[in-house]
Order: structure tokens, then C-alpha cells, then sequence
């Protein structure tokens, strides 16, 4: 039971594992965070393009 104890002690499998997950969590937290900020302002652009391209005319010769 001993020699038991100390293997799993020794044994860094679990915090490789860990270290991805949390890796992982703040890759995808930071990208939610990105896209959050940056919807807004691309929402807002497309709404101001598609405004100005509703107002122009075509001239045909």
C-alpha cells in the first residue's frame, strides 16, 4: 500500500492534464472576451455600410 502511495504521489499525468484544461479554458474565455468586444463595433459597420450602399444610384449611359 505503501509503494501505492508513493507512485501516485510521483505521478504527473493528473497535472499535465489539469495544465491543459486551464489552458484551454483561457484560450476559449479570451476568445470569448474578443469576440464580445469586438461584435459591437463590427455590427455597428456593417449597419453604417449597408446604409450608405442603400443610398447610392445607379447611372446608366
Amino acid at each position: 500500500m505503501l509503494n501505492f502511495i508513493k507512485n501516485f504521489r510521483a505521478d504527473e499525468d493528473g497535472a499535465v492534464t489539469v495544465d491543459w484544461v486551464v489552458l484551454t479554458a483561457a484560450i476559449v474565455g479570451l476568445g470569448i472576451a474578443v469576440m464580445s468586444t469586438v461584435g459591437n463595433g463590427t455590427t455597428a459597420l456593417g449597419d453604417t455600410i449597408s446604409a450608405q450602399l442603400a443610398t447610392q444610384t445607379i447611372v446608366s449611359y
